[in-house]
């Protein structure tokens, strides 16, 4: 029986694309294949200590690990099957959602640049 944790090192390494893109269905006769931005990450620690008398507190030791993971997934849009090929169509909830960052962005940043642009008043 194998470990967990080698069986999902193992399968990491596909999961990419057969995350990003689902399986390809046919809807109302056009082949329609989903596509999303995938998101996972990983991580894990541990560590021990001492600490003196503090108080009514006694001196102590101790010790103690953990780890933990997690991930999203964002449905960007999908390739649909028409006469030229398949083309992108974007989703266009997902499309808000990843521009109002960008947009803040720019806005403080062209912010900064006004305001250093500006000449100095005395």
């Amino acid at each position: 029986m194998s470990n967990p944790l080698e069986s999902l090192t193992a399968s990491v390494s596909s999961w990419g694309a057969k995350l990003a893109f689902g399986e390809s269905t046919t809807i109302g006769g056009h082949e329609v294949v989903p596509a999303a931005l995938v998101v996972f990450g990983f991580g894990g620690g541990g560590g021990s200590g001492t600490w003196p008398e503090r108080g009514t507190v006694p001196e102590s030791q101790g010790e103690g690990s953990g780890g933990g993971g997690g991930g999203y997934a964002l449905p960007i849009g999908a390739y649909v099957g028409g006469p030229d090929g398949l083309t992108f169509r974007p989703n266009p909830v997902a499309v808000i959602i990843v521009s109002v960052p960008l947009i803040s962005a720019v806005g403080w940043a062209i912010a900064r640049i006004i305001t250093a642009a500006r000449p100095a008043r005395h």
